[in-house]
């Protein structure tokens, strides 16, 4: 059995998607420094924790045992394991103390990563629309504010200081590794150099990963809110692989270049509710691998997506066409 099992447990837009192909594109160069990254490619862990979960909007149904599988490969090995997936993070108590006691007393350790919620709100944001929802910007930072319906949601899965205390109570304060993000400006790879701190492997020399989960200009975003309010009850697996894969990631994705940004300047609710987050975390015992002061809101330079002029959001739709045009035309994905 692995002497130490690392939950990477999110939160959510804090360089997880980054970290989890940089895990799955260095899994040799990791087994050799005693570290196993479980499963055959990152989607195993997906459809596991899926499953141990109980996650109801998936694109297909986990299979059958896909979390024990997982566990027993961790069985299996010597050393320390890592399973990286931000569902983990807001998971309520039932269910982290479910996916704790799958391993031995005194094995799992975790690990939370956060960034800024200057620059969480806008990707958020986003993270809404390529799963189906169609809130406008405007009032979904007013729902935020409010915490109120999305805003509620967004909560659950941004406020760390809540996350760390839900999983520090199953396994303990000793056990909890908190990394802050690099502010921009910061070396490409220096959040991966936090985060091999906690793995206990030297970070040198580990292939980096392309883009990864891109975000989308304010057009094109202003443009998917608007097909997701047209194709509202489509199945989620068919919205997934059709508008969230094919359109928003594979095409839409493309033009991030071309177009403003979605931009955000922090208010000071948000200001006041970041430095409570921070006093809590301060005083939680959580280790801290970066620096605290790094989850200071900063502004997001760009458009408000729902005032910009007809004419670009045009331009966004018709790229959108004909992007899906000619990946039907030669029978392969948008790549």
């Amino acid at each position: 059995m692995a002497q130490r099992v690392i939950l990477h447990v999110g939160a959510m837009k804090s360089g997880t998607s980054y970290l989890q192909r940089l895990l799955f594109l260095n899994r040799d160069r990791l087994a050799d420094q005693g570290v196993l990254v479980p499963g055959n490619a990152w989607p195993d862990q997906v459809r596991a924790v899926s499953e141990v979960l109980e996650r109801k909007r998936v694109v297909a149904a986990p299979p059958e045992g896909a979390w024990q599988g997982m566990v027993d490969e961790i069985g299996a090995a010597s050393g320390t394991a890592v399973i990286s997936m931000e569902f983990l993070g807001p998971a309520a108590a039932a269910k982290i103390e479910r996916v704790v006691s799958s391993f031995p007393t005194g094995t799992v350790e975790v690990v939370v990563t956060a960034r800024d919620l200057g620059r969480s709100i806008p990707a958020m944001w986003q993270e809404t629309l390529k799963n189906g929802r169609f809130l406008p910007y405007d009032e979904y930072v007013a729902a935020i504010a409010d915490r109120d319906g999305l805003g509620r949601r967004f909560w659950r899965e941004q406020d760390v200081a809540g996350i760390c205390e839900r999983w520090s109570a199953a396994v303990g304060v000793d056990r909890m590794t908190l990394v802050t993000v690099p502010t921009p400006g910061a070396p490409s790879t220096l959040l991966w150099e936090r985060f091999a701190s906690t793995l206990g492997v030297d970070p040198a020399g580990f292939a980096e990963p392309g883009p990864t989960n891109e975000s989308l200009g304010a057009a094109s975003a202003e443009v998917l809110r608007l097909l997701n309010e047209r194709v509202e009850g489509m199945a989620y697996g068919e919205y997934a692989r059709k508008v969230k894969q094919q359109l928003a990631k594979r095409v839409l994705a493309k033009r991030r270049g071309e177009e403003p940004g979605v931009g955000y300047e922090p208010s000071p609710w948000l200001r006041e509710r970041a430095g409570q987050l921070v006093e809590q975390l301060r005083g939680s015992g959580i280790r801290v691998v970066g620096d605290l002061a790094e989850l200071t809101p900063l502004a997001v330079s760009g458009a408000r997506p729902g005032g910009l002029p007809p004419e670009e959001q045009l331009a966004a739709a018709v790229a959108a066409i004909e992007g899906l045009v000619r990946a039907s035309g030669n029978g392969k994905s948008a790549d």
